[in-house]
């Protein structure tokens, strides 16, 4: 029995974290120039075609 002591892991503890998270999101709207469909899209119009993939990922702060 000793030696099934010996083998046991490492109890696992849960930690919590803060990250920023940037990632590309295609998006759609209609306009009549570029322009217009820039700033609509600035001011939050638009459709989210699909959500994208991640591109940068900084952890901020870890607690237990």
């Amino acid at each position: 029995m000793a030696v099934a002591a010996l083998k046991r892991e490492p109890r696992r503890k849960m930690f919590y974290a803060t990250m920023h998270v940037t990632r590309v999101e295609e998006w759609c709207i209609e306009a009549e120039t570029e322009e217009e469909a820039r700033e609509l899209l600035n001011k939050g119009h638009g459709e989210r075609g699909h959500i994208g993939e991640c591109i940068h990922c900084d952890v901020g702060a870890i607690e237990e």
